[in-house]
């Protein structure tokens, strides 16, 4: 009787093992295609100004929500990046600096593993200060 169940076991371990990782292999995939916004999102106009103040308070907002992952200047080169499981994103890169900052405001609202979540964290207007910021960080 043992001979027929290990078997008819390995079969089934066998064919866990196949979709688990099918399953991670998927995930893997999904986090490595392009992030793009929404229309909605994309066509959100930032109702500040690139002035001193806000300039600022968006570098603040970096400093203390980004920089550890995205780097001081932005590269995704951040000493808590090596950890993730994905590239933190590079700022500096034209990819990132040719998006709508109606983008890139729901990026950083909505975020996508690895990185959190900031619409709870962050009022509205640092998150457009965000955007601001980021924009200083061009190559």
């Amino acid at each position: 009787m043992e001979t027929v169940i290990k078997p008819i076991f390995r079969k089934k371990l066998f064919t866990i093992s196949l979709l688990l990782t099918a399953a991670m292999g998927s995930a893997f995939i999904y986090q490595q295609k392009e992030w793009k916004a929404p229309a909605s999102a994309d066509s959100k106009k930032n109702p500040l100004t690139s002035d001193a103040g806000t300039l600022t308070a968006g570098k603040e907002v970096y400093v203390k929500e980004c920089q550890s992952c995205h780097g001081k200047k932005g590269k995704g080169d951040g000493p808590s990046a090596k950890d993730l499981d994905i590239p933190a994103g590079d700022f500096t890169k034209a990819i990132t600096q040719s998006q709508s900052d109606g983008a890139l405001y729901w990026k950083v609202s909505e975020g996508r593993k690895p990185m959190p979540s900031f619409k709870k964290k962050l009022n509205e207007t640092q998150i457009w200060q965000s955007v601001v910021y980021m924009r200083t960080l061009k190559q």
